[in-house]
């Protein structure tokens, strides 16, 4: 162990398209450095696993030597190594848990495979402090919409819900591809909702009222295409402001009729959409309203990046969790209930 009051826990996140390396000392950041592959991604509309995982093999190395020296820090200094063993992509998930292994043997500290999932909780707690127990988190992403009931990160996180099909983020892309807006759609639907009505067009909520708190997008986006075949002079910031309302009124919905289920009375919003201007301040609009307190964190935080890996490994060996062994499996289907690959 590093001789600081706290142990320094090196986080790395290779589930999808861009190589994160974090570094945490407790609840306070070090370093966070992202190398994206977005680019080389955009021409196809889409994230292209073969070229995820090729871009993490190339980018691994340089992005956590910038982590070390962004943090002031060298190998020595490192007390512990977390990564993401699930879930993700494939290919990409084995690139990161790799080298997790090799670092970790290699300098002799345990090394922690965590939930994606758990770590977009646990990241707000470099922001806000230690987490309230219990909370409920809400997670949204291009490839997870999900309602979690968590009494304690490091130990416990409780599914209540997620998407039947398209993830919000999903829907994001695929709208604006509809649209004719740039790959990731969801910043460029955000900036063009600005200057468009968020009730010029009634777009569906899918199972809104269904009694669940399972999410549905397909249809919204079937219908955003086909109100766009059918007016081809549409006024994209409108069908942009319109779908966007959509979306954020049934994920604030369900994320409160969670809150009100479970008497929970804090709702933590995480995951790339999280980063979603009007997301936030609807979801600040009505929590205020329910009396739940909110906590999201800032918007560089919620997309994938390694410092929230490296804030649940530092939550799991605050916890004395069992370090996880050597020969973990990349586990491209993990599921929430599991917060760490331990034994």
């Amino acid at each position: 162990m590093s001789r600081a009051e706290q142990p320094i826990v090196l986080g790395i996140e290779t589930s999808c398209d861009e190589t994160g390396v974090g570094l945490v000392r407790g609840h306070t950041l070090l370093a966070d450095t992202i190398a994206s592959s977005m680019d080389e991604h955009a021409r196809f509309g889409g994230v292209v696993p073969e070229v995820a995982s090729r871009a993490h093999l190339e980018a691994m190395t340089p992005t956590v030597e910038s982590a070390l020296s962004k943090a002031g820090l060298s190998w020595k200094d490192v007390d512990a190594v977390a990564v993401t063993a699930g879930p993700g992509l494939a290919g990409a998930l084995l690139v990161g848990v790799a080298a997790a292994k090799a670092y970790a043997m290699g300098l002799g500290v345990p090394l922690y495979g965590v939930n994606h999932l758990a770590a977009h909780v646990a990241v707000d707690q470099l922001e806000h402090g230690p987490l309230p127990r219990p909370a409920i988190a809400l997670l949204v992403s291009g490839g997870h919409s999900s309602l979690l009931l968590v009494p304690d990160v490091a130990r416990e996180v409780v599914s209540l819900g997620s998407t039947v099909d398209d993830a919000a983020g999903e829907a994001f892309d695929k709208v604006a591809r509809v649209l004719g807006l740039p790959f990731p759609g969801g910043p460029h639907i955000d900036r063009a909702a600005r200057e468009g009505s968020e009730t010029a067009i009634g777009f569906p909520r899918g199972k809104v009222d269904d009694g669940t708190l399972d999410f549905s997008f397909s249809g919204l986006k079937t219908a955003v295409a086909r109100y766009v075949e059918a007016n081809p002079q549409v006024s994209v910031p409108d069908v942009a402001a319109s779908f966007q309302e959509a979306v954020v009124d049934v994920l604030t919905r369900k994320a409160l009729q969670a809150c009100a289920e479970h008497g929970v009375e804090d709702l933590l919003i995480g995951g790339g959409v999280a980063a979603n201007s009007r997301l936030r301040a609807l979801a600040a609009e009505r929590c205020a309203a329910a009396g739940v307190r909110l906590r999201v964190p800032r918007p560089g935080l919620c997309t994938d990046n390694g410092a929230m890996v490296a804030a649940l490994g530092s939550s799991l060996l605050a916890a004395g969790a069992t370090p996880s062994s050597l020969d973990i499996p990349a586990d491209s289907s993990l599921p929430i209930t599991t917060v760490a690959l331990t034994g």
